[in-house]
């Protein structure tokens, strides 16, 4: 496994694999609406990674997180997440449904999926940070997991508009809270848990293996001006304009 992440057609192969593994739960989703719903942000994230992987590819470690996280979307894009019958998987399993090892009463594939966009898509994010931004020490920690919850703030606000736009059947099933009035706030804590996880992860490896970790991190809590900005800044552009 270690050797075909090393190999520069790894990300190909993965593109392959999901799309043939996506179109085979293509067929026959429960919900045609819903799942076309679901995916129509999914396939704008995979055709965004297809056009910038030429001038920016990611590393094969975050493309591995990408593929994760959609295969999971797949799955509950098909079902419509509040019925995934994981239940009845465990039950042919184990004899058992997954729900009675916890004592639960609702579908928590939703849940599932909210936490592993924290945990799978905040290296990604993080990568883009350090190597775009220039983001470093603290800040190459502290911002995906400040992105990871915007995005999962911002997901549930596409959730809601949808909702009130389409109403119904479909306006529900997309939402998938299932009767909880805090629906929202869960998902959004899981994906926060999830990302919280992952960075402190990436941290403890940078700790323990690079010697610069110490320094880089006390560097980036440096102040780098002297002067504030706001209303002097503002000054100076208005001087450099007259």
């Amino acid at each position: 496994m270690l050797k075909l992440l090393f190999n520069p057609r790894y990300p190909l192969a993965l593109l392959a694999v999901f799309l043939v593994y996506a179109g085979a739960w293509a067929i026959k989703p429960l919900d045609v609406k819903t799942w076309a719903l679901e995916n129509a942000l999914a396939a704008l994230f995979v055709v965004a990674l297809i056009v910038t992987c030429r001038r920016f590819p990611l590393s094969n470690i975050s493309y591995t997180l990408i593929f994760i996280f959609l295969a999971l979307h797949t799955i509950g894009a098909h079902y419509t997440y509040s019925q995934v019958p994981y239940n009845q998987w465990t039950q042919r399993l184990f004899g058992t449904p997954l729900n009675d090892w916890f004592g639960w009463q609702r579908n928590h594939f939703d849940r599932l999926v909210h936490f592993t966009f924290g945990l799978l898509l905040a290296y990604p994010i993080r990568e883009l940070f350090l190597r775009v931004a220039g983001a470093r020490g603290f800040w190459g920690y502290y911002l995906p997991l400040d992105v990871t919850m915007s995005f999962s703030m911002l997901y549930e606000l596409i959730e809601w508009a949808a909702a009130e736009v389409l109403g119904g059947g479909v306006g529900h099933a997309f939402v998938g809270a299932q009767g909880d009035s805090w629906d929202a706030h869960k998902d959004m804590a899981l994906a926060t848990v999830g990302a919280v996880i992952s960075m402190s992860v990436v941290a403890l490896i940078n700790w323990k293996f690079d010697k610069n970790f110490g320094a880089e991190l006390r560097d980036s809590l440096r102040v780098k001006g002297s002067e504030p900005l706001g209303e002097r800044r503002l000054q100076e552009l208005m001087r450099e304009e007259s």
